[in-house]
């Protein structure tokens, strides 16, 4: 391979942004002797044009320190307080793009860990908690060419059901190994993601509630639903959640296979009928798909640079 002198190298810098990722804020609302917990991670990353100069040649004159973002991200949580993932969010969005004038967009996203009540003497605790494990909630804003857009959701929602899945049908080659079943159990890890609609994030939207009922729905139907591949399930959960909330627009998923395996105990003398299981976590399979809202209008911009497995 011949050398060349980078400056003899023609490039050019192309998509960027930067910011301070995982800022863990937690607030205490301390209105009276019953506290509320709110606890997030939350990443700010902005865009513009005239951010080039600062990767081009260290020209840091539009360079709003990360520093400054952590530190107005914590500031905000005090000023306006939290409410939802998104409203914070969209409120941080609106800041850094209006306060500044060159930075033209931007993405910011959270994390938001639940706490509920610890329960003493038969009573919930007025200011003691415990962390809930069922998902961790997911929320992003995304500001690009002009057009803001809010998305929700869901990651870290491990579910699993005994039976009422089945898996046959499939082609088969000599490297084929998986026998057909029409008896499994299903488990996989939920990562969901929603886009709402801009005329409802217009119009105001209960984030909270949103997010509740959506999840509900996608509980549900993973469980009633009698699945003959973990893609079908993909798809009846996306449809369930899109009829139940007009505000949505399209929601993704990445689903991984947590597969579980009959053992073989018959070489020990046992009868096994699918009642012990090796849980195997890797390799797995990774289904990903998204279910659209008919005649909605496509946002890819919404997505870019969104991780849609995590």
């Amino acid at each position: 391979m011949t050398y060349v002198p980078a400056a003899e190298v023609s490039v050019h810098l192309g998509p960027n942004k930067y910011g301070k990722a995982e800022n863990r804020l937690v607030r205490i609302a301390r209105d009276g002797a019953r506290h509320e917990i709110e606890d997030l991670n939350v990443t700010s990353q902005l865009r513009g044009a005239a951010l080039a100069g600062s990767f081009l040649t260290g020209d840091n004159s539009r360079i709003v320190a990360t520093d400054t973002q952590k530190n107005t991200i914590f500031a905000f949580a005090k000023k306006h307080g939290i409410g939802s993932p998104e409203r914070f969010l969209q409120i941080l969005a609106e800041h850094f793009t209006g306060e500044f004038d060159w930075i033209e967009g931007g993405l910011w996203q959270a994390e938001q860990y639940t706490w509920e009540r610890i329960v003493a003497g038969g009573a919930e605790h007025d200011h003691s908690f415990v962390r809930t494990g069922q998902g961790t909630r997911l929320a992003a804003v995304q500001v690009l060419d002009g057009a803001t857009h809010v998305m929700g959701g869901v990651k870290d929602l491990t579910v699993l059901k005994s039976t009422g899945s089945e898996f046959w049908g499939y082609p088969k080659t000599e490297y084929t190994t998986l026998p057909e079943t029409t008896d499994r159990i299903m488990a996989t890890s939920v990562t969901a993601r929603w886009r709402y609609l801009p005329d409802a994030v217009a119009a105001g939207i209960d984030y909270n509630a949103l997010h509740n009922e959506v999840v509900a729905v996608l509980l549900e139907q993973f469980a009633v639903v009698h699945s003959l591949a973990l893609q079908q399930t993909l798809y009846e959960m996306g449809r369930a959640a899109i009829a139940a909330r007009p505000e949505l627009a399209e929601i993704r998923f990445a689903m991984p296979n947590k597969h579980h395996f009959v053992y073989d105990i018959g070489r020990f003398g046992l009868d096994n009928a699918n009642e012990v299981f090796i849980a195997d976590d890797r390799p797995y399979g990774l289904i990903e798909g998204t279910v659209v809202r008919d005649g909605v209008a496509d946002a890819p911009d919404a997505w870019r640079d969104v991780p849609s497995f995590i």
